[in-house]
């Protein structure tokens, strides 16, 4: 019983007792004072010690999660090398990731990676300038090529004429005048000439204007689409064929007549003053800004709308002088 008292000792005072462990050491001091068997109250023990074992938690028991760190470091571009030492400086702090045996290969590698991507981007812009300067070369060319077939075309007559006071042309057997509205065509027929003797056709593309058993005056597609219903044809003092066609766009002069027939140079068209003052304020202000603007192209200067453009660019530049401009390809 001696020994059995010291055991108990040395076992419970490390223990927090709940009830189920008061009930077994009642249990066992019972069964001590009865004289039970020494292997009874040895039994009991065991199974007591098992019991606490069992609701005693584990010292491998899941710890709560890390929460992720944040790492936030000014950025020197003359010294570029000062962040990333901030930032192995953070990873020493914060975890043992340089301790590693293989962390120095695998931030080379990473830098490796970062460089190959620098690279590849920059041949994509590489690709992409060449690209645009391959396209500037075909838009010179045609450009060129453009003037070389205006050349060609004066060296065998076939030019842009200045045209005549109504802003269209006068050719060997008709001749025709526009406003930005309408374009009047006149031909020449024997004096005495009847209206059932005429031939005049006129569609929305085509005209064709002639003398019934005769090859046809004029016949061909028009240089823009017109009303139809807005146009009309009559013999003016028994020896001219007039015919009105009303512009379908009325905001564009014309060229000629037809395609492919003798062209007059738009940029010296002059509207009169007084037809511009009978206009409305709006159709007046478009058309005395293709005006100027056809004066600019003609003496190679920029016209209103790059003007304009130009002005916001400046304003621009001159609000954010922090940026940098000179590298930039502005359209």
């Amino acid at each position: 019983q001696s020994f059995l008292e010291s055991s108990i000792t040395l076992v419970l005072p490390d223990i927090s007792p709940t009830p189920t462990s008061i009930d077994r050491a009642k249990t066992f001091v019972g069964a001590v004072n009865r004289g039970k068997r020494r292997e009874s109250a040895m039994a009991l023990i065991s199974e007591y010690e098992e019991e606490e074992s069992g609701t005693k938690p584990s010292s491998s028991a899941a710890s709560p999660p890390a929460q992720p760190s944040t790492f936030t470091a000014p950025f020197d571009p003359s010294n570029p090398l000062g962040i990333v030492e901030k930032l192995f400086d953070f990873l020493a702090a914060e975890c043992d990731y340089l301790s590693k045996d293989a962390a120095e290969k695998e931030i080379a590698a990473a830098a490796k990676a970062a460089k190959e991507k620098r690279r590849r981007k920059e041949e994509a812009v590489a690709e992409r300038e060449k690209a645009d300067a391959a396209k500037a070369s075909l838009s010179n060319k045609r450009l060129k090529e453009e003037v070389k077939e205006e050349k060609k075309k004066e060296e065998n007559g076939v030019r842009a004429t200045v045209p005549n006071k109504g802003n269209g042309l006068d050719l060997d057997n008709y001749s025709w005048t526009q406003t930005l509205q309408e374009v009047t065509v006149l031909v020449p027929v024997p004096h005495g000439t009847k209206s059932r003797f005429v031939v005049c056709d006129i569609k929305k593309n085509r005209l064709k204007i002639g003398l019934k058993g005769q090859p046809p005056i004029i016949e061909g597609e028009l240089y823009k689409p017109i009303k139809v219903d807005d146009c009309y044809w009559s013999i003016e003092d028994q020896n001219t064929i007039s015919v009105l066609l009303t512009k379908h766009d009325q905001m564009e002069w014309w060229k000629t007549l037809v395609k492919g027939g003798p062209e007059i140079d738009t940029q010296k068209v002059e509207p009169e003053n007084s037809k511009l003052a009978d206009l409305d304020p709006e159709t007046r202000q478009t058309v005395e800004k293709m005006m100027f603007d056809q004066r600019q192209k003609q003496m190679g200067r920029p016209t209103s709308d790059e003007i304009q453009k130009q002005d916001i660019l400046k304003k621009f530049m001159a609000e954010h002088p922090e940026m940098d401009f000179s590298r930039a390809k502005i359209n």
